[in-house]
C-alpha cells in the first residue's frame, strides 16, 4: 500500500519517473481507492477496541473519517487536478498506514 502512494508522493523513490499518463494515473487511483476501502474499517475497528479517552482511538477515527470523506469527492476534470486527488488520496493512504501500524503495536 505504501509502495502505490510513494508513486505519486516521492516520484524522486523510482528511477526514470515521468508523470503517469491518463491510464495509468485511473488505474493508480483506482488501486490507491481500494486500498483506503479496505483499511479504513480494519484501523476503525482496532480504534474502536481502545477505551474511549485514548488519544490514539479518537486521532485514528478522525483520519478514518478524513478518508471517507476523501473517497466521496471525486477530481475535477483536468490532468493535474487529477494528480492532485490522487495525491490527496495517497497521503490519506499513508495515514491509514500509519495508524494500522500503531494501533496493532500497540495492543501488544
Amino acid at each position: 500500500m505504501r509502495d502505490s502512494a510513494r508513486q505519486l508522493l516521492d516520484p524522486d523513490s523510482v528511477p526514470d519517473v515521468r508523470p503517469p499518463s491518463r491510464t495509468e494515473l485511473d488505474a493508480l487511483t483506482l488501486k490507491l481507492r481500494g486500498h483506503v476501502e479496505l483499511l479504513a474499517p480494519e484501523v476503525e475497528e482496532a480504534a474502536l477496541r481502545l477505551p474511549e479517552n485514548e488519544v490514539l482511538r479518537f486521532c485514528a477515527l478522525a483520519c478514518v473519517g478524513e478518508a471517507r470523506g476523501k473517497l466521496r469527492i471525486s477530481a475535477s476534470a483536468g490532468l493535474s487536478s487529477d494528480i492532485a486527488y490522487a495525491r490527496r488520496i495517497a497521503r490519506v493512504l499513508n495515514a491509514l498506514c500509519d495508524h494500522y501500524e500503531d494501533l496493532t503495536s500497540h495492543k501488544k
